[in-house]
């Protein structure tokens, strides 16, 4: 039986899994290495303040989370399809190391984020328009199964 999301430590590994997969990826990986060339290790702590502000409750988190999204999106536009592959990351990396309450709240709260950075996203680039509207690519990627990036022979990322 896994144990539940409990702690700072607990985000910390989960993340850490999530990002390993997440940089490997041939769909999202190239935001992350390419056009953000994310620096891990700088930015996992601010990253672990959002999740704990957003699982846990506490108040750690005090950033605009849109922004770098909003950034990334003007530099090679963010579809349904890559915040759907984001989606059966997380789901996957939650699945992988924990079961209970948090744990499906951070899936769901996953969920909710990605719906609506498509959404903002797709409101920005309409100059400010309604937007608003959600393609049904981005409701049947969640939920189609994610190939396994932990499964043997998966890419493995010096993270």
């Amino acid at each position: 039986m896994r144990a539940d999301i409990a702690d700072r430590g607990d985000l910390d590994r989960l993340l850490r899994r999530f990002y390993r997969a997440a940089f490997a990826d041939p769909l999202i990986g190239p935001y992350f290495t390419e056009i953000a060339r994310l620096d891990l290790e700088a930015h996992l702590p601010h990253i672990t303040d959002f999740w704990e502000s957003a699982l846990l409750r506490t108040a750690s988190y005090r950033r605009n989370a849109f922004a770098p999204h909003a950034g990334l999106h003007r530099e090679r536009p963010l579809t349904a399809e890559h915040f759907g592959r984001w989606v059966q990351l997380w789901r996957a990396s939650v699945d992988g190391l924990h079961q209970g309450p948090v744990a499906e709240r951070a899936k769901a709260q996953g969920e909710r984020i990605a719906l609506a950075m498509l959404r903002r996203t797709t409101a920005a680039a309409a100059d400010g328009g309604p937007g608003g509207f959600v393609p049904l690519s981005a409701v049947l990627l969640r939920s189609s199964p994610a190939p396994s990036p932990f499964a043997p022979g998966a890419p493995t990322s010096r993270l």
